[in-house]
């Protein structure tokens, strides 16, 4: 009875309770649905103003335009994600159809999310396959993968035909747009470096490009690595792109000084005084006097001419105040692959770079920093493959003289050619080059050491960047061919003097050169009459 009695006296209490709670709700619900101004909340309508009704539609036309411009701004998004999905489908079907299951990469429409993740991950696994964080292991030098130069004028190929010349400016339209596009994309990057937040730097442009090289795997993509002027002298800027058969992807951007970083020129000779005059004289301009951090390693073999070899090397030192060099005389039978390698395990320094060269290449300045930069202990060697020079007397016969040196090295299809067949020229750091075995000591004279060499690195982990310069050259001399070759022998190294000679169209002048005359006379003769 007590019991009933409280619940009576409790229940008007509750009662009260309860409105007071529905009042509070209805309060906070019309607070949090009110529609906000660009500044302020609005004010909500007096409930016995007499404005009420048109207040509500005012607020809920408001509240009706946001939501119908929020749905069109959905829409357009979904209908680009939905654009883009169906362009990345495009791709991983043609992926899947190429390889049938590379990465266990399925289209599957039930979950979009992981079918972008596995196509991401494939074109990210094309990077790893391909030779640009690591070198592979190669059968022999056929298998290799040769690397074309460019600029911002001209690319540097190896293939010529009839279409393609060994310097030229991009013909086809997706050749230029393919490399217009990289230049700008490593630009964008420069500009705008990860990590840097609002730190300031400075603004790169298309003329920082300095050069630039990049070869294609056929099943995998495009690499390419443009080098860029740095913040200093000395220093540069190198950018690692790769085309995965999509979007370029950027691999890498590392900073490079290249201050300190010296060269050490090993030179092996007998005898050629002449020509190591010709060379001391390149060697002056352009590594003393232009780049500044070179070392010159003379390896001669016997004695004649010696003094004279010796008298040139120290009237360069005398007049220039260089004091880099190192003079090593042996007195056995010249062998090219045995001066070298005493030259490059003669040096006590720190780690150097090693630049095989021969007392017949004409280099710049250029070069010697594409052969810093084409070279990491451990990890890279350079292989340049250089111009070689038809013979001036051909080239310039029909001239009243022939020019000198520096105007006769222009890189075109009647100077000379790529030399892609041979191996001598090369910069490696001399930490590989010990670590390689160095040359084999058993091959005499020239010829052969240097195709060895070049094996060791192909099967070796280590990258190998072969590709052709602009700024290396192998100067023309006659080549001889001795009585005592067979028959054989004879032939092959007449066609190979030939080759070296000149190009095919001046040869063939030479062939005709009495046809041609004969037709001269005639044209002659009939200008006369008439």
């Amino acid at each position: 009875m007590m019991l009933r009695r409280g619940f009576i006296l409790f229940l008007p209490r509750l009662a009260g309770l309860l409105v007071v709670a529905c009042c509070s709700v209805s309060i906070v619900y019309m607070l949090a649905c009110t529609p906000k101004g660009d500044n302020q909340q609005l004010a909500l309508p007096r409930v016995h103003s007499p404005t009420v009704k048109e207040g509500y539609e005012a607020i809920l036309q408001e509240q009706e335009e946001q939501h119908r411009n929020y749905i069109i701004s959905l829409k357009k998004q979904i209908a680009q994600l939905k654009a883009e999905l169906q362009g990345r489908s495009k791709q991983l079907k043609n992926v899947q159809d190429q390889y049938p299951d590379p990465l266990d990469i399925r289209l599957d429409h039930s979950n979009l999310e992981k079918a972008q993740a596995n196509l991401l991950a494939f074109l990210r696994s094309q990077i790893d396959k391909a030779e640009v964080h690591s070198g592979v292991k190669l059968s022999t030098e056929y298998a290799a993968v040769p690397f074309e130069s460019f600029t911002l004028q001209k690319v540097y190929q190896l293939e010529t035909g009839l279409t393609r010349h060994p310097e030229e400016k991009p013909v086809r339209k997706d050749k230029r747009d393919e490399l217009i596009e990289v230049i700008e994309l490593a630009v964008g990057s420069l500009n705008n470096p990860e990590g840097d937040g609002n730190a300031k730097h400075r603004v790169y442009t298309a003329s920082d490009f300095v050069e630039g090289i990049y070869r294609t795997e056929k099943d995998k993509g495009t690499l390419y690595e443009l080098t860029f002027k740095g913040d200093a002298k000395h220093q540069f800027k190198k950018i690692v792109l790769f085309r995965p058969f999509g979007p370029v992807m950027k691999v890498k951007n590392e900073n490079i000084n290249m201050a300190d970083t010296l060269i050490n020129v090993i030179v092996p000779l007998a005898k050629r005084a002449s020509k190591f005059r010709q060379f001391m004289q390149n060697f002056r301009e352009m590594g003393i006097h232009q780049d500044g951090r070179i070392h010159l390693t003379v390896v001669y073999f016997g004695k004649e001419q010696m003094n004279e070899v010796k008298s040139i090397l120290e009237n360069t030192s005398k007049a220039t105040n260089f004091k880099n060099f190192t003079f090593i005389q042996l007195n056995e039978e010249f062998s090219r692959g045995k001066g070298l390698d005493i030259g490059a395990r003669f040096w006590k320094g720190n780690n150097v770079v090693l630049f095989f060269c021969d007392v017949d290449i004409y280099f710049t300045a250029e070069f010697l920093n594409s052969c810093r930069l084409n070279t990491q202990p451990g990890k890279k060697v350079f292989y340049p493959v250089l111009f070689s020079q038809y013979n001036p007397s051909i080239i310039y016969g029909h001239h009243d003289s022939i020019p000198p040196l520096e105007q006769q090295l222009i890189i075109k299809k009647e100077t000379g050619f790529w030399r892609d067949f041979g191996f001598g020229m090369t910069c490696q750091y001399r930490s590989d080059f010990i670590n390689i075995g160095g040359f084999d000591l058993d091959i005499k004279g020239w010829g052969g050491e240097d195709v060895h060499l070049y094996r060791k690195y192909l099967h070796s982990n280590l990258i190998v960047v072969r590709t052709p310069v602009r700024g290396l050259f192998h100067l023309w001399h006659e080549k001889q061919c001795l009585d005592e070759l067979t028959p054989e022998q004879y032939k092959m190294c007449m066609q190979s003097k030939a080759m070296n000679e000149a190009s095919h169209g001046q040869l063939g002048m030479l062939v005709f050169k009495k046809e041609i005359e004969t037709h001269l006379h005639r044209q002659k003769l009939s200008g006369k009459k008439t």
